[in-house]
C-alpha cells in the first residue's frame, strides 16, 4: 500500500477543491498509488507487544510517540537549517515550530514522512524488516530510522539533525528508576537504557510495558556524528546546535525526573540538491521473553547464543540488502492484493500488516523450535488465545505456515498434559508473557464460561489448514488423540450448541448458535481431511458422512425466508456466518451455494454508513469477520459493496488508535480493543485466492528459514579474521 497525498496537495493549490478530489482520484488510479488517506494511528516501531511505538495524530508532530496502549514513549526529532531549529517528530518542545508534513507513506516495511522548509526537503524513514518468511531476521527488535535531506532552492543549507529517546521507553511506570550507559561495537556507537530492578518476566497482564532488558539507539561509526546521554541535551541542542560534552553519571534515577535522555546530532554539512543520508538503529533486548510451562524461552534470534553486540553489528551489515529485499517484498504484496481485492482492500489489509505481526514474541524452545506467542491486547492480556489465532491465521497461512504452525504447538502440547481435563481444546495458555495454563473462565478448575465448541473447532480447522499449506501432516500425527477428542466432542454437541460463548463473547452467552453450528461442521469435515491425509480411511469416511449429514439440518432449523437466523430458536434474527469462509478456501463443499448467496443478498441491504453489524443484537461489528463475510462474494462488485464502506471508516473512523477490529457501524466510534493480531485476518481475501496463496506458502516453504551468514562476519556478527 502507499499513501502518498504530495500529489492531491499540489493539484489542490492550483485547482478547486471539488475538481481537486476528482483529479486526485484519476491520478492515483492512473499511477497505481492509493488517494489521499488517512490512517487511525501509524506504525512506527514495530516488533513485539513490548516493543511496539505509534504516532496516533495526523502529522508527526501533532503528538508525542506512544506505546500502542497510549502510553507515552517519546521519541523528539528536531533539525537545525541555518541557525532555525524545527521540529519533525514529537509534541515537545512546543515553542519550536514544526517542519510542514507534505505527505505520509505506509507500505508494508516502511513507513515514510516527507517534510519540507526553509528550501530543504527532508525524508524520514522508519524500516522494520517484518519479513515472514526469515525467522532470524523476523526475530530481530531492529528498526532502521533513516533521513534524506536535500535543498529544493538552489541554495546550499547548513543541516544538523537530532534525535532523542526519552528513559519511558524502558519502563511500565514512569516512576521507575532506570540506569543508562554507552557501548562500542565493531561497527556502532551505541546507547543503552533499562531499569535498576530487572525483574526479568515478573509480571503480566493486558496494560504494560517491558520494565526488563534494555533499550538501544545504534549509530554506525561511519556517520559523523555527537551523541550524549544527559537530560540537558535537548536544551543544549536547541540553544547551539551541539551537544553536552559530559553525560549525567548519578544514577539510578526515576525515568519521569531527572533521567538522561539518549541523544545524537547528525551534522549533514552544506546540503545541496544532492541528497545526504544518515541512519540509525533502534533495538529492544531481552534475554528471556516469555515463559511456557515454567521454561523460560529467549528470543529465536538468540537460540544459538548470539550476543547483543554481534545481534547488532549484524543488522547494520545487512542494512542495505535488507532495505532492497523489503521494499521488493512491500511491491510485490501490494500488487496481489490489489490484484485480489482492489485499492481500497488492499490499504486497509497493509495498515494491518505489521500490527498482526507485532502483537506476537518469536522464540525459541529449549530444542531451538520456533514458538510463535500471541498477546490479547486491549482485552484481558492472555497469550496464545485460541480464538485469537484463529481469525489472525489468514496472514500466516498465506505467507508463512510455519509461523502458524509456531502458534499451534504449544497450546497442543498443553491440551496433551494430564493437567487439562476437558473433552474439547484450551482457551489460552495463561497471561502473557506467562504461559503457564488458561486462566480464562474455569481454567482447569470447572467448564464455567469455557468455549469448548469454538476453541475446539478452532484447531481442528487450522491444523487441517495448515497440513494442506505445509503438505505434511506431522502436527496433526502427533497430537491425534487430542484432535481425535475434539472431534468426538464436537460429533455429539456440535451441531445444536447449548448455551456457552463464542469468540464473541462480547456479546455474552447464546445457545443454538447458527455461525457456531456452522464452524463445528467445517472442523469435522476438516478432521475427515486429516484422517484422509493420515490414510486413516475409516474414521474418514465416518467424520465425513457425519459433516455433510449435518448440513441439511442446520438448513432446516435456521433457515428463516430470505435469510438465516442468529440462533435456531431466534426468528427475526440474523447474523454475519462468517465461518463459512472455510468451506470455500478450503474447498469443502458442504453448504449449497444457495446458503451464502442468499446471506450476501441480505446482509446488503443492513449495510450502515462504516459498514456491517455482527448481528441483529446491535450496531457494533468486528473488522476481521466483516471481511471474512465479504469474501464469501463471488463478484469483484459485491464483494466491494462491503469494503467501501470499511475503507471509509477507516480513514474517518474518530477513534486515534492503532486499527481497532470492534467498532460502531454508525458512528465510526471504538467500542473495544486496539492494536490486535486479528487484523491479520483481513488477509483472507488473498487466502482465498489459491493462485496467489500457492505462490507465497511455495516460497516461505521453499525459502531458508534463517539468516545466512554476512559476508565479512564471522557467526556472532563480529569482523572475520
Amino acid at each position: 500500500m502507499k499513501i502518498d497525498s504530495a500529489r492531491c496537495l499540489f493539484l489542490r493549490s492550483v485547482t478547486s477543491a471539488w475538481f481537486s478530489i476528482v483529479l486526485c482520484g484519476l491520478l492515483s488510479s492512473a499511477l497505481g498509488v492509493f488517494a489521499q488517506t488517512r490512517p487511525p494511528a501509524t506504525p512506527l516501531i514495530t516488533h513485539d507487544p513490548y516493543f511496539s511505538v505509534w504516532s496516533m495524530t495526523d502529522t508527526l508532530t501533532g503528538s508525542n510517540t506512544r506505546h500502542w496502549t497510549g502510553t507515552e514513549q517519546p521519541f523528539t526529532g528536531l533539525v537545525r537549517i541555518d541557525g532555525h531549529v524545527f521540529r519533525w517528530m514529537g509534541r515537545d518542545p512546543d515553542e519550536t515550530l514544526p517542519l510542514q508534513q507534505l505527505s505520509s507513506t505506509i507500505t508494508p516495511t516502511h513507513t515514510v514522512y516527507k517534510f519540507e522548509a526553509s528550501g530543504v526537503h527532508l525524508t524520514v524513514t522508519f524500516f522494520t524488516p517484518a519479513l515472514l518468511q526469515n525467522l532470524d531476521i523476523l526475530s530481530r527488535p531492529v528498526t532502521y530510522l533513516t533521513w534524506q535531506a536535500q535543498a529544493t532552492d538552489g541554495h546550499a543549507h547548513k543541516v544538523t539533525l537530532y534525535l532523542d529517546v526519552s528513559p519511558l521507553i524502558a519502563v511500565n511506570i514512569q516512576q521507575q528508576k532506570v540506569i543508562w550507559g554507552r557501548q562500542r561495537t565493531q561497527s556502532l556507537q551505541v546507547l543503552s537504557v533499562g531499569t535498576s530492578s530487572q525483574n526479568v518476566l515478573h509480571q503480566s497482564g493486558d496494560d504494560m510495558r517491558i520494565d526488563w532488558g534494555y533499550f538501544h539507539l545504534a549509530i554506525p561509526t561511519t556517520e559523523q556524528a555527537f551523541t550524549s546521554e544527559t537530560a540537558s541535551a535537548r536544551d543544549t541542542f536547541l540553544r547551539s546546535g551541539t551537544l553536552p560534552v559530559s553525560d549525567d553519571m548519578d544514577m539510578p534515577l526515576p525515568a519521569d525526573q531527572g533521567a538522561a535522555l539518549l541523544a545524537v546530532a547528525l551534522p549533514l554539512g552544506n546540503v545541496t540538491a544532492v541528497p545526504v543520508t544518515r541512519h540509525v538503529l533502534v533495538s529492544y533486548t531481552d534475554n528471556f521473553s516469555i515463559e511456557f510451562l515454567h521454561r523460560r524461552l529467549r528470543p529465536y534470534w538468540q537460540r544459538n547464543g548470539l550476543t547483543t553486540q554481534a545481534m547488532l553489528n549484524r543488522a547494520e551489515a545487512q542494512y542495505g540488502h535488507l532495505d532492497k529485499q523489503a521494499t521488493a517484498f512491500d511491491k510485490e504484496i501490494t500488487a496481489d492484493l490489489q490484484q485480489t481485492g482492489g485499492a481500497d482492500y488492499a490499504y486497509i489489509a497493509i495498515l494491518a500488516y505489521r500490527q498482526a505481526i507485532a502483537a506476537h514474541k518469536l522464540v525459541a524452545d529449549i530444542d531451538g523450535t520456533p514458538l510463535f506467542f500471541a498477546k490479547e491486547n486491549f482485552s484481558n492480556g492472555c497469550i496464545s488465545t485460541v480464538d485469537v489465532m484463529y481469525p489472525s491465521a489468514p496472514i500466516f497461512l498465506l505467507l508463512n505456515p510455519r509461523l502458524l504452525e509456531a502458534q499451534i504447538r504449544p497450546v497442543l502440547e498443553y491440551a496433551a498434559l494430564p493437567r487439562w481435563p476437558w473433552p474439547f481444546a484450551p482457551h489460552d495458555l495463561g497471561r502473557y508473557p506467562l504461559a503457564n495454563g488458561q486462566v480464562y473462565g474455569g481454567g482447569e478448575r470447572s467448564e464455567i464460561d469455557q468455549m469448548p465448541i469454538e476453541e475446539s473447532g478452532n484447531l481442528l480447522i487450522l491444523v487441517d489448514a495448515l497440513s494442506r499449506a505445509e503438505g505434511n501432516t506431522n502436527l496433526a500425527e502427533q497430537y491425534w488423540p487430542q484432535l481425535t477428542k475434539w472431534a468426538e466432542y464436537l460429533r455429539r454437541n456440535g451441531l445444536d450448541p447449548k448455551n456457552q460463548l463464542s469468540t464473541d463473547d462480547f456479546a455474552g452467552h447464546l445457545a443454538h448458535n447458527a455461525n457456531l453450528s456452522i464452524k463445528a461442521i467445517e472442523a469435522l469435515d476438516c478432521y475427515a481431511d486429516l484422517a484422509r491425509r493420515l490414510h486413516k480411511n475409516a474414521i474418514a469416511q465416518q467424520y465425513a458422512s457425519d459433516a455433510q449429514s449435518m448440513v441439511p439440518k442446520w438448513i432446516e432449523m435456521d433457515q428463516q425466508g430470505d435469510h438465516y437466523k442468529l440462533a435456531f430458536d431466534q426468528p427475526g434474527t440474523w447474523s454475519q456466518k462468517y465461518n463459512l469462509v472455510w468451506d470455500k478456501i478450503l474447498d469443502l463443499h458442504l453448504f449449497p451455494a444457495k446458503v451464502h448467496n442468499a446471506e450476501l443478498a441480505f446482509y446488503q441491504t443492513k449495510l450502515n454508513l462504516y459498514g456491517l453489524p455482527l448481528d441483529s443484537r446491535a450496531d457494533y461489528t468486528k473488522l476481521d469477520w466483516e471481511i471474512w463475510t465479504a469474501t464469501l462474494a463471488d463478484t469483484q462488485t459485491q464483494f466491494q459493496a462491503f469494503i467501501a464502506p470499511i475503507y471509509k471508516w477507516v480513514n474517518e473512523g474518530p477513534s486515534r488508535v492503532p486499527l481497532t477490529d470492534w467498532y460502531d457501524t454508525k458512528t465510526g466510534k471504538q467500542i473495544g480493543f486496539q492494536a490486535r493480531s486479528v487484523v491479520g485476518g483481513v488477509f483472507i481475501k488473498a487466502l482465498a485466492d489459491k493462485t496467489m496463496a500457492q505462490k507465497w506458502q511455495q516460497r516461505a516453504l521453499h525459502s531458508p528459514a534463517d539468516t545466512e551468514n554476512v559476508p565479512g562476519l564471522d557467526s556472532q556478527g563480529n569482523p572475520a579474521p
